[in-house]
């Protein structure tokens, strides 16, 4: 979540997880699923089982959890990891190796399998979608350390038997390079023997060319919905008739399910016209973040094609309801995309319980 704009029957059949839980996992739109009920779970300091606890009772069965890489600027060849190093380094113990690992083993405990998402952060705040090299050697660089960095979390991911991993996430300069994807795709999986997927942004989910070598499509789906700061229910529930249009054909054409690696809206009156902007500024609107998920689950979530959704964001500190202990932070939260102790999180639970 920025401020910005193959082989998955054959995998299932090798990888351990999916046999032990008896439980299918995304795939081709061919086959019987069922949908990915998740939630973006935030890297914090160390926790235990108890933070998971409140996601079973939402009838969560997923988290994604998130690692970063870091690039000095929009055309450095290089990624910078902190990957291996411990969490006292890092400051983050959730983000670390350590954070990671555990928090995977604490949600298989719980039936919550995970999706690890390594990420790319710009230093100096630009959007890592913008990273564009400015030279073929550049590029070779560039994929290089990309590739060390996320074959580190490929192998994270399999010592650890995590039943999901993204090569990428919102990289629509890069995504370009197809060639460049296919190769990065194929040493991966020499490594993770579990599914694969890339997470593209929402406007460069159509134009990726590498579908065919993942095992399912995955959208960071910050959808423009609607400038009005008071639109009505009908009104967000018709501007999603063109994107499931679109998706639909993509999914089609690709014969891969659709999976939103994010989706969520802050509950702001200012929250619909641009999904991706942290910005918090506006009138606090509880029932427009309710009316947005209600729209965005009533238009996807009984279509065939799509594959489940996770949710921006979860934060374990939170549980399933606001932080009366921790008012600095409860404010933030009450405007925020976290969906946790408002009205939208029933809507969360009405379709994540669903059979």
């Amino acid at each position: 979540m920025f401020d910005r704009p193959g082989t998955g029957a054959a995998l299932i059949a090798v990888w351990g997880v999916a046999l032990v839980h008896g439980e299918s996992l995304p795939g081709s739109v061919s086959s019987s699923h069922t949908k990915m009920r998740g939630v973006c779970w935030e890297g914090t300091a160390k926790v235990g089982g108890e933070a998971l606890d409140p996601l079973r009772a939402l009838g969560a069965d997923w988290i994604s959890q998130t690692p970063f890489g870091w690039s000095p600027s929009l055309s450095a060849p290089e990624v910078d990891s902190f990957a291996g190093r411990s969490h006292a380094f890092r400051g983050l113990w959730g983000e670390s190796d350590e954070g990671l690992a555990e928090t995977a083993r604490l949600a298989r405990a719980r039936k919550i399998k995970t999706l690890l998402k390594p990420h790319l952060w710009v230093r100096g705040g630009e959007w890592a979608g913008e990273i564009e090299m400015k030279s073929e050697e550049d590029w070779r660089a560039w994929f290089a350390s990309y590739e060390a960095f996320v074959l580190h979390y490929a192998r994270l991911a399999e010592t650890e038997r995590m039943e999901g991993l993204a090569v990428g996430t919102e990289l629509p300069r890069a995504s370009r390079r197809t060639d460049d994807w296919r190769h990065l795709i194929a040493r991966v999986r020499a490594v993770y023997h579990g599914p694969l997927t890339y997470c593209a942004n929402w406007h460069e989910a159509q134009d990726v060319a590498f579908w065919g070598d993942l095992d399912f499509i995955g959208v960071q789906a910050y959808y423009p919905l609607t400038k009005s700061e008071r639109p009505t229910p009908e009104e967000i529930r018709a501007a999603w008739t063109p994107i499931v249009a679109r998706l639909a054909s993509l999914s089609k054409r690709t014969g891969k399910r659709i999976v939103f690696t994010e989706v969520g809206y802050k509950s702001l009156s200012t929250s619909l016209a641009e999904p991706w902007k942290w910005d918090t500024t506006g009138e606090v609107d509880l029932n427009l973040q309710r009316d947005a998920y209600r729209a965005m689950f009533e238009s996807v979530w009984a279509e065939p094609w799509f594959g489940g959704t996770f949710l921006w964001k979860w934060h374990p500190s939170l549980g399933s309801g606001a932080p009366a202990w921790r008012p600095w932070r409860a404010q933030r939260v009450d405007r925020d995309f976290t969906p946790q102790g408002k009205p939208a999180l029933e809507v969360v639970r009405q379709f994540y319980t669903q059979q």
